[in-house]
């Protein structure tokens, strides 16, 4: 639009081509458009074979087996979850993915259980904490260090280096459907609108419901 206005004389410089964008920009810009790469098989084997040795891996598979979005995860608070009957009500971003049901996936109940326990002996609120090595600071997580914490581990485990924390909510997507997860039950889940009138407005899927079709995934 600018190179137009100068070739007709409508400014008199075009100070858009005066300047030139950081290598830094353009590395960010890029990384930003990449498309998010879900876990293959082996490296979830990988994951479940060092939950216990690596820090923070069990986070990465509560996401992979949950579909939370890396803010979501992050933020997620005890009173979100109920432990009698294993299901999260929660999120943030969209009206559709606004307080959502999730039921609690029967492979990761262990491992949220006992972020629950050590959440309760800091007497913090929310269900993932992690000061940092370096300084003493709030227990709270923000997407910045969850971010963090993901890449040390994909790192230490020498995962695909190319892995962001939005990986994991694709990994669930993608292994849903391949166990054949109904298809409204999995946008429930994961916070999508559904357009199907009769399916949006008129059929009612309780915790039950999305926990019989979530627990297809292995």
């Amino acid at each position: 639009m600018m190179d137009y206005a100068l070739e007709y004389e409508i400014v008199d410089k075009n100070y858009a081509r005066t300047f030139e964008i950081s290598d830094d920009i353009i590395k960010e810009k890029e990384a930003s458009t990449r498309s998010h790469i879900p876990f293959t098989e082996d490296e979830m084997n990988i994951l479940w074979e060092n939950v216990d040795k690596v820090r923070y891996v069990d986070w990465i598979l509560m996401q992979c087996y949950m579909g939370w979005r890396p803010q979501e995860l992050a933020t997620l608070r005890l009173d979100e979850v109920n432990l009698d009957e294993w299901y999260m009500q929660a999120g943030m971003k969209t009206d559709a993915g606004k307080q959502r049901i999730v039921p609690i996936h029967s492979k990761v109940r262990d491992l949220l259980k006992k972020n629950y326990e050590i959440a309760q002996s800091l007497g913090s609120e929310y269900l993932l904490n992690d000061k940092g090595q370096t300084h003493a600071g709030s227990w709270k997580l923000t997407y910045d260090k969850y971010a963090k914490r993901f890449e040390k581990a994909i790192a230490e485990l020498k995962l695909n280096p190319e892995h962001r924390p939005h990986d994991p909510r694709k990994s669930f997507v993608t292994r849903c459907k391949k166990a054949g997860v109904d298809e409204y039950a999995l946008k429930e889940m994961v916070g999508h609108s559904v357009k199907d009138i009769t399916e949006s407005t008129y059929t009612v899927r309780d915790v039950e419901w999305l926990r019989k079709d979530l627990e297809k995934l292995q």
